[in-house]
């Protein structure tokens, strides 16, 4: 079965040097999210931190810079 966003990103404004999150929820819980930025994907850091749970995941970025964009 395949798995679709019931809700998907909406466009956040924050402010320099505070966290943000970013939530989306899926339809079928325990599915394994990949954050991008571009082409590029985001790893656990100190900066990106990843969320799950049931069909709710999270990506929160720790002192935002307008690069994160």
């Amino acid at each position: 079965v395949p798995v679709f966003f019931k809700q998907t990103l909406e466009d956040t404004e924050m402010e320099e040097g505070k966290s943000v999150s970013l939530h989306c929820e899926l339809t079928k819980a325990d599915t394994t999210v990949v954050w991008k930025k571009g082409e590029a994907t985001l790893q656990a850091s100190a900066k990106y931190e990843m969320k799950q749970k049931g069909t709710v995941a999270e990506l929160v970025i720790h002192n935002a810079e307008p690069e994160d964009a």
